[in-house]
């Protein structure tokens, strides 16, 4: 009985010390070592790409295509030759707009991430680097979402709905209708798929 009893003792005092180890651990743990703490080195990759950047989901989410991924399915949905090259230009102008402010916004993020890391920092300097990073990002985001509303513009209503379905986006069961192109696991964690 009494061995039972100190071993129960025992666990829980483990458990414990444990859970109480634990409890305050960071869900940032490993991240303080990035080269620009608030983004990813994929992050910096598809911002000096010129990349979407996850910028124009509430286009893209609300059925207006845009330029990159119209390309990629150019035959499938039936481009015209006419239609291709407007949407070429429409993806070579939001690419030369992205890259540039892509650049800017990493650079922004970096000197806000050293403004912390020397200590030289306070409420004024704050706000202002914060504006200029909001204010570039403001504009990616603008460019991003124009060029979807230009690509819309270019397509028909047909083309369209059929882009959304190859997209997976009129599908009933978005967790087994992962789009061409998306990688699976990721797709599953961000809509919420088991």
């Amino acid at each position: 009985m009494k061995k039972t009893l100190l071993l129960t003792f025992l666990t829980s005092a483990i458990s414990f010390s444990i859970s109480a180890n634990t409890q305050h651990q960071s869900n940032y743990v490993g991240q303080e070592y990035r080269e620009i703490k608030s983004l990813s080195n994929d992050d910096i990759s598809e911002l000096l790409k010129g990349a979407g950047w996850g910028l124009a989901k509430p286009a893209e989410l609300n059925g207006v295509p845009g330029p990159k991924h119209v390309l990629e399915m150019a035959e499938k949905i039936e481009l015209t030759k006419g239609q291709t090259e407007a949407i070429n230009n429409v993806f070579d102008k939001m690419k030369s707009e992205a890259i540039p402010l892509g650049r800017d916004y990493v650079e922004a993020e970096r000197k806000l991430d050293q403004m912390f890391k020397s200590k030289q920092v306070n409420h004024q300097t704050l706000q202002k680097q914060l504006t200029k990073i909001a204010s570039i990002r403001s504009k990616l985001r603008f460019v991003h979402l124009s060029k979807h509303l230009d690509t819309s513009n270019i397509l028909s209503e047909e083309q369209i709905k059929l882009y959304n379905k190859l997209r997976g986006y009129s599908s009933s069961n978005i967790c087994d209708n992962i789009p061409e192109g998306h990688d699976a696991e990721m797709w599953k964690k961000h809509n919420g798929c088991d």
